[in-house]
């Protein structure tokens, strides 16, 4: 049974993210106690189910229908990912105590206008996992620290911390999802974290359009690196409020989605190739922009998430960031492609157990919460179980 022969009595979890860029479902199977990554699967995102969350993320649309039905597919589509995981390396379900689930976001609005409620949604039906798959889920983990008066975001950070906490001090972890996000790890023990604005968002929408729909990302960064920056663009887009808005803070598509290719696509005398160059620094001067509200400068950058494949873009990073090194997290013998994934199996371990998985001094919460709610599975008996041997252990 590949890596799990003559593990009966160990217990694993399964960590699941759909990222802003909505290109695949990441399924990390990690040891529970250890946190060791025993196997990582990217499963593609059905295309009629990517289409249909990127019409809902849309500002303005919001279609009761669509939603409800686009979850219970989510749903679906994430029991595949994990059934699939699980068939391929013949892993029995009951060998699994749970499932942290991300989920799809579709709305993240953390800073409400006067007189509304702050919130954070994120679809993909965990009833409809746990019937699917037998196994517990844990999912919605943004909500609690939201209630708490925090942004609900980023909360890889308190992964972060653990999944690096003996690598040499000061360094920061960078995210380059469809949004990025920095973690930073200061010599003191004290982190920050907040997300830094477009990672590879504007990118792959960039793709789409100038290729008709038919490549959805500059693969290895190609386009970009045959053209040329256009300083007077780049400047416009470094204008944005959120580059220079001081942390905490966190933003998805309504910020950085479709509205911000218009004056990319506008601008003229510009080839593709020079709109993807210019692009490509955006998300990098961006990152660089946030350097100032570090407490510390980094010796080191840790990269992780899609953006670690584009050789373009970190290439652009290590000559915008030296004399501090670049490197990716794979070199610590962590997939970047799957530290995301990782890190939910993490947070709904510390739900189960009810405690804290969240870091008020990044979201800005009044305190840290327990955040996710749980779907007991089949095997909710074992969990109780295991929740008491971890208790006898940490008395």
């Amino acid at each position: 049974m590949d890596k799990l022969k003559n593990t009966a009595s160990s217990h694993y979890l399964i960590g699941m993210m759909s990222g802003t860029s909505c290109d695949a479902i990441d399924v990390a199977l990690i040891h529970a106690d250890t946190y060791k990554l025993i196997h990582f699967l990217e499963h593609p995102m059905p295309h009629e189910i990517r289409e249909t969350i990127l019409r809902l993320s849309a500002s303005g649309l919001d279609e009761i229908n669509t939603m409800g039905n686009l979850d219970r597919a989510l749903g679906k589509a994430f029991s595949e990912a994990v059934l699939s995981l699980l068939k391929t390396h013949n892993i029995p379900a009951q060998h699994i105590l749970a499932i942290g689930n991300h989920g799809q976001t579709i709305r993240h609005q953390p800073q409400a206008p006067v007189g509304e409620n702050p919130f954070s949604l994120q679809i993909g039906c965990a009833a409809t996992m746990t019937e699917q798959t037998g196994i517990t889920v844990v999912s919605d983990f943004r909500r609690r620290d939201i209630a708490a008066g925090g942004q609900g975001a980023p909360l890889v950070p308190f992964a972060h911390q653990q999944l690096f906490h003996d690598i040499d001090k000061p360094i920061a972890i960078l995210n380059i999802g469809g949004i990025a996000n920095i973690t930073m790890l200061n010599q003191d023990g004290s982190i920050q974290g907040f997300d830094t604005g477009p990672g590879n968002m504007l990118m792959d929408a960039l793709m789409l359009s100038l290729s008709d729909g038919r490549y959805a990302y500059d693969k290895h960064g190609a386009l970009g690196a045959s053209g040329k920056v256009c300083e007077s663009l780049l400047q416009q887009l470094m204008h944005h409020p959120f580059i220079t808005a001081t942390p905490p803070k966190s933003t998805g598509r309504e910020v950085f989605g479709e509205d911000m290719l218009e004056p990319i696509l506008a601008w003229d005398g510009l080839s593709d190739a020079d709109r993807m160059a210019t692009t490509t620094a955006f998300t990098v001067q961006s990152i660089v922009a946030q350097i100032p509200y570090l407490h510390h400068l980094p010796t080191s950058w840790l990269v992780c998430g899609g953006g670690a494949q584009n050789t373009h873009l970190i290439q652009s990073l290590r000559e915008a960031l030296a004399p501090a090194s670049v490197v990716c997290t794979d070199d610590f013998g962590i997939p970047s492609a799957a530290i995301e994934a990782i890190s939910f199996a993490m947070l709904a371990k510390q739900t189960l157990l009810g405690q804290s998985n969240t870091l008020c001094e990044v979201t800005g919460a009044h305190h840290t919460v327990c955040g996710g709610q749980i779907t007991p599975g089949n095997n909710w008996s074992q969990i109780i179980s295991w929740i008491q041997e971890q208790q006898t252990l940490n008395r």
